[in-house]
This record gives structure tokens, sequence and C-alpha cells, in this order.
């Protein structure tokens, strides 16, 4: 069944209507992203990943990218910082559950 909640997020300019991803929505932005290293969190409704770089000023300069693309969109990660590693986890709060807006931060950061 296609679960959907919506809940309007407040931004600058307005308020957007965002809702958790319906079982057939998740199966047409999750699935490529699951082929590119993304995994279903088991302890909640989340996506998560770990991003490994050449040294910690190369992992920091790639979050640094992620936190503007975030900020711009206003969406934000739980994530931490290992020196060359960043585990990254997706959910939307607002929404309870993975989001539209997930899965579009999830592919900005895979292309960074």
């Amino acid at each position: 069944t296609d679960r959907l909640w919506p809940v309007q997020i407040r931004q600058k300019g307005g308020t957007r209507l965002i809702e958790v991803l319906s079982d057939t929505a998740r199966e047409q932005l999750l699935a490529p992203l699951f082929e590119n290293g993304w995994a279903q969190d088991a302890s909640r409704d989340a996506i998560t990943k770990t991003y490994k770089f050449k040294d910690f000023a190369e992992a920091f300069g790639w979050m640094t990218q992620a936190a503007l693309w975030s900020e711009r969109w206003n969406h934000h990660p739980e994530w931490s910082n290992v020196y060359n590693r960043v585990t990254v986890t997706l959910t939307t709060h607002d929404a309870g559950g993975i989001s539209s807006l997930d899965a579009k931060l999830a592919r900005k950061m895979d292309s960074l």
C-alpha cells in the first residue's frame, strides 16, 4: 500500500508540502541509490552511506560542498566524520521517514 504523510515544511519564501515516499516512489527513487552504495537503515525509515576519501582535508571539503547544498534546499543530513570517512544518514524528520528530499540530496552528494 502507498503511504502518504504530508507535512508542511517552512522555508524562506513560504512553506512546502513534503510527504513520505509511497511504495511505488520508493522503488523508482531508491533503487538507483541502493545500486550506488546507499542502504536502508535497519533501525528506522532512513537511508545511509559511508563515503571514503583520500584524507581528512578531502572529506572535510566534500562535507563543505554538501553542507552548502543542504542549506540551499533546507534539508540537512545526519552525518559524522572520522578522518577520511563520512557516514551520512538521510531521513525527513518532519515527515517521519524517507521523502523525495532525501533521494534528491543523496543524488547530489553522490555527484560531488
